[in-house]
């Protein structure tokens, strides 16, 4: 019997359900026994994701190819570390609130050590969902979810940040359920289960 095929994703991406620990947000979190979700169930939630050449960014034509489809025409970095980001702590207690943006938010992870950011997301019974992404990893979060993140222990990531047109980074903290950005997430991941949305993001 052959064994199936390991999604390469799983690599530099993976996901699991959260404890209700108030500890350090920095720390995986992990439930007792351990409960993992794969990368299609969080594609049913809208949740999308690649595995990239992150030494080649620039040349790399997966990500040429997925800019293309996607229309993600505006690209920037982002450096968040101690060193490099005033406010360190405020901020990433800031991105660590509840919210949720009118337009996908996406994040590749070009640059840092092991796992280097933590994207939380709400499953459909409003349970946290803790989705890891180290170097080489790109996650797209859809419009109306609620999410918040954080770095690791190492505090240091280097990413990539994609846009639709102009770059809009504004957050909404929770409860904003009445933005049509919300209403259109909830129809299409929540009450339809995924329906037609759901996208295959491995190839």
């Amino acid at each position: 019997m052959v064994a199936p095929e390991k999604d390469p994703r799983e690599e530099v991406l993976q996901a699991w359900y959260m404890d209700d620990s108030v500890e350090d947000q920095r720390l995986p979190h992990h439930r007792e026994p351990k409960e993992f979700v794969s990368l299609d169930q969080l594609a049913e939630l809208g949740v999308l994701s690649w595995r990239l050449d992150a030494d080649n960014y620039e040349t790399d034509e997966e990500l040429k190819k997925i800019r293309s489809e996607r229309g993600y025409s505006y690209m920037d970095f982002c450096e968040v570390s101690p060193e490099t980001l005033p406010n360190y702590e405020e901020k990433i207690k800031n991105f660590f609130e509840e919210h949720l943006h009118t337009d996908e938010e996406i994040r590749y992870a070009v640059a840092g050590s092991g796992r280097i950011g933590y994207f939380d997301v709400r499953d459909r019974n409003d349970r946290w969902i803790r989705v890891w992404v180290k170097k080489g990893g790109m996650i797209v979060l859809p419009a109306g979810i609620y999410h918040r993140f954080t770095l690791d222990t190492n505090n240091y990531i280097k990413a990539l940040r994609l846009f639709v047109g102009d770059p809009v980074w504004t957050p909404f903290n929770r409860p904003h359920d009445h933005l049509p950005a919300r209403k259109e997430y909830v129809e299409h991941f929540v009450q339809n289960k995924g329906g037609d949305h759901a996208i295959d993001a491995a190839a």
